[in-house]
């Protein structure tokens, strides 16, 4: 018998004559037994046993049967052992006030040895396997638990950018298709900053790839340091462009945070020498704002705001210019980009 399978008996007996016919009647078994007389110590003993089934007296003195049933339930470690009834009392009412203190079985004494050992053996049987379903169940709850977490985990990861560590296209488009839906739904606006960083072609020819990452890492940071709210998105669009995306947000507060975003870009002092002048890097920004309705749809505010930004590419670099999208449904799009 391997140890998944070995029966611990604790035997609880207050007469020694009991106890040593129980001990002639399991010698020759597999079965590993531990014998109590004092019924006061059954329940220190069954935590340091850790019995498979525990066989009992039902009248003892001081701690009676069924007190000790209890006891041995309200014990976490003891509460799904298996208790075997051992007793000289027949009686059909005793046995079912044992039934409903606990007891598993009911033996009257002395069973068949065959019985006995078949008895025992069978609640070993249930209890072990009861404990192997509930170690089974909890480490699939456990690693179901783990692979969400990894599911979340992974999901955050290919969300972010690889080089910068903030949102990817990916994640931006999400986004900005879950807060155009929320703000159809909420009658609410929404706010688009396209920012460009200004020559970076020349950054790069000028002082190498590394370098032109490291920029792009710098300006990610200071975008998204100027967001305030959990609902606002910074996210790298493709190449040195990145886009910020502002629910529930009018043009007057996507022109302040625009402001802040080039104010904090220049402030990196980022030298350009490939190009004459030298110059500080710097960042043009498109902004558009549009009230979602049935009559547009998000390419039309990715759109507005891309056009805002080649205005201001136009203008002056390191500017924002504005656009701003009214309800199709009564006028077409009126898109004026100005200088700010």
């Amino acid at each position: 018998m391997n140890g998944i399978d070995t029966v611990r008996l604790l035997v609880v007996d207050d007469q020694p004559i009991v106890v040593e016919q129980l001990r002639l009647m399991l010698a020759g078994s597999e079965i590993i037994a531990e014998f109590v007389t004092e019924s006061t110590r059954a329940v220190d003993m069954a935590l340091l046993f850790r019995p498979t089934v525990i066989m009992q007296d039902l009248l003892m003195p001081v701690l009676d049967g069924l007190e000790l049933i209890g006891r041995y339930r309200e014990t976490l470690e003891l509460r799904n052992v298996p208790i075997v009834v051992l007793s000289g009392n027949d009686d059909a009412d005793q046995k079912d006030l044992c039934f409903s203190s606990g007891a598993n079985d009911y033996l009257v004494k002395l069973p068949h040895r065959v019985e006995l050992l078949a008895r025992i053996g069978y609640h070993s049987r249930a209890f072990r396997a009861s404990v192997q379903r509930d170690e089974a169940f909890h480490c699939l709850q456990v690693s179901q638990e783990q692979l969400g977490a990894a599911n979340l985990l992974l999901q955050k990861i290919n969300g972010l950018d690889s080089l910068t560590g903030i949102a990817n296209r990916r994640k931006f488009d999400d986004d900005m298709a879950r807060e155009w839906q929320r703000a159809l739904r909420n009658g609410t606006s929404l706010a688009l900053l396209m920012c460009d960083v200004d020559n970076f072609k020349h950054y790069n020819d000028t002082y190498g790839h590394l370098a032109g990452d490291e920029c792009l890492k710098r300006i990610a940071t200071v975008l998204t340091e100027q967001l305030k709210r959990p609902g606002d998105t910074a996210a790298r669009f493709g190449g040195e462009e990145f886009a910020i995306l502002l629910p529930d947000t009018d043009l007057d507060g996507a022109l302040h945070l625009a402001r802040l975003c080039l104010h904090q870009v220049q402030a990196l002092a980022i030298e350009n020498k490939g190009v004459l002048p030298m110059e500080m890097i710097t960042m043009s920004i498109g902004a558009a704002r549009m009230a979602p309705n049935d009559h547009c749809s998000v390419n039309d505010l990715i759109h507005a705001a891309d056009c805002a930004l080649y205005a201001a590419k136009h203008v002056s670099r390191n500017t924002v210019c504005a656009s701003e999208l009214q309800d199709r449904a009564s006028s077409p799009p009126a898109r004026y980009p100005a200088q700010v």
